[in-house]
């Protein structure tokens, strides 16, 4: 049960953003600039990042969400995700990209946790500055969306058939206010 009183209907974030349009609109908009582009990484792999650190920060909306919003861009690839999530170092994905999940792992810890010897390995493995930043700027703006949904105790749906409907939607449409003043697909 949430710890404050929001709308029952809308789960995990959507909620909150909801109950706080002023903070879901910068947060929407941060969401967009950083899951929504394919400059660099793709769509695809930022929503892994995320769905990685909301994995081991152990946020089950945040998790499910973005794994299947990722999922979404690679054809339905569940299987992908779960392993990217579980050991990602087995996971047929770029030498990049798991240097670069080693690297989101870290800062989901704490950002003095980044260590030279991993900057080194991504730079080593293809990643650009720019790779470098996104990841970690990702991984630190889910470990506060994680914390959010968890510390206010959002309503989460345990009925996983619904996650693909609403990745869906932002696969579509994007993050803001869109996704919780719209209903859910049926």
């Amino acid at each position: 049960m949430p710890h404050i009183n929001v709308d029952p209907n809308l789960p995990g974030i959507r909620s909150l953003m909801a109950f706080s349009p002023d903070t879901a609109t910068p947060m929407g908009k941060l969401a967009n600039l950083m899951l929504r582009t394919n400059e660099g990484l793709s769509m695809a792999e930022r929503e892994m990042i995320a769905a990685y650190v909301s994995y081991l920060n152990d946020c089950f909306y945040c998790t499910q969400s973005h794994g299947a919003i990722a999922a979404c861009y690679l054809n339905g690839d569940e299987d992908l995700i779960e392993q990217v999530k579980k050991d990602y170092e087995h996971a047929e994905i770029s030498g990049k990209l798991k240097a670069l999940l080693n690297l989101a792992g870290s800062v989901q810890k704490g950002g003095k946790y980044v260590t030279e010897a991993q900057i080194d390995k991504a730079k080593q493995e293809g990643a650009t500055d720019k790779d470098i930043h996104d990841t970690v700027l990702i991984a630190a703006m889910f470990c506060m969306f994680n914390r959010y949904v968890d510390g206010l105790a959002s309503n989460t749906p345990t009925d996983l058939t619904t996650y693909p409907l609403r990745a869906k939607q932002i696969a579509e449409h994007g993050y803001g206010n869109y996704i919780f003043s719209t209903q859910q697909p049926a």
